[in-house]
Order: structure tokens, then sequence, then C-alpha cells
């Protein structure tokens, strides 16, 4: 039963980190897709054959994120659950994923702006076939977006393997006793 329990424990860590992903994925590019809908018409294949952009960032906030959920999940659940010392449940790592989803959303406002104005001084350009594809006076808001996309991908694999991290030291602390873990 002990085994059936820990199975399921990591399933819910699993599950937890794909809905985590999918809701800030919809979320972030229900923004994103208001900004500049080209980002996702002429930046991304043709999987949705929409204009709407509420369409559009539901469609790709949940294609383009179930997956990046899936592969901090698997790690996650192992660096939750593996080995001698006091396993923790999804329950455990809810503010963590919180602060981490949080943290990529600022990076991702951060680095959208941060390009916007790179754009905007002309310093950054939309990738070849979108520069042509997207209206000139469009090319700010297109960068904004693509930046703000770069920054959410690369904030969540960075702080992905700091929550694996993390979660392995809260283990270790807990293990030691009760004055370590405060």
């Amino acid at each position: 039963m002990e085994c059936y329990t820990s199975f399921v424990e990591a399933l819910r860590i699993l599950l937890l980190c794909i809905f985590a992903a999918i809701a800030y994925g919809v979320v972030h590019d229900q923004v994103t897709a208001r900004v500049c809908v080209e980002y996702f018409t002429v930046g991304h294949p043709p999987v949705f054959h929409t204009q709407s952009p509420t369409l559009l960032g539901l469609g790709w906030g949940i294609l383009a994120t179930w997956w990046v959920g899936f592969l901090l999940g698997v790690p996650l659940s192992l660096c939750a659950r593996a080995g001698a010392a006091p396993p923790l449940g999804a329950r455990d790592l809810l503010k963590a994923i919180g602060i981490l989803l949080l943290a990529m959303a600022a990076l991702a406002l951060v680095a959208g702006v941060a390009g916007y104005g790179a754009a905007k001084a002309g310093w950054l350009v939309p990738p070849r076939g979108a520069s042509e594809r997207v209206p000139e006076h469009r090319h700010a808001v297109y960068i904004a977006d693509l930046c703000a996309h770069v920054a959410s991908y690369a904030a969540g694999f960075i702080g992905g393997l700091g929550l694996c991290t993390w979660a392995v030291i809260r283990r270790r602390r807990i293990a030691s006793g009760p004055t370590a873990s405060k």
C-alpha cells in the first residue's frame, strides 16, 4: 500500500506541474496575444486557424506548455519523493511552484518591455520571414512578445532546476531534525 501511495503522490506532483504550466501558459498567452497577435499567426505554425487573441492564447497556452510541466514534473517528483529522506508531497511544493510562476511572469514583463524598447531603438528586428510578414509598425510589439516568451522559457528552465535543488535540500533539512528545518 505504501508503494501505491507514493506513486499516487508522485503522480499528483507531475499533474500539479503540468496544470501549473498550462495555467501560466494560458494567462501569459492571453496577454501576449493581445500585445501582438502576429506573434502567433505569423511566428507559429498555423495550428489554430483563427485571428482571435482569446482562442490563440488558449490554444497555444496549452499546446506550448503542457510538455514543459511534464519535463519539470518528472524530475521534481523524483527529487521530492525518491530515496530515504522524508518525502515531499504536492501540497509541500505549491508555494514554491507559485513563486516560480510569479518570478517567470515578472521576468517576462521586464524582457517584453526591454525588447520593445530595443526594437524601437532599432537594436532588434523580427527574425527573417516574420520581418517580411509582420507590418513594420508592429515589429516592436512582435519583438516584445518574442522576448517575453524567451524569458518565460529560460526562467522556467532555470527555476525548475532550482526547484528540484530546493526539494532535495528541504528533504535533507527535514531529515536532519526539527532545528534544521526552521
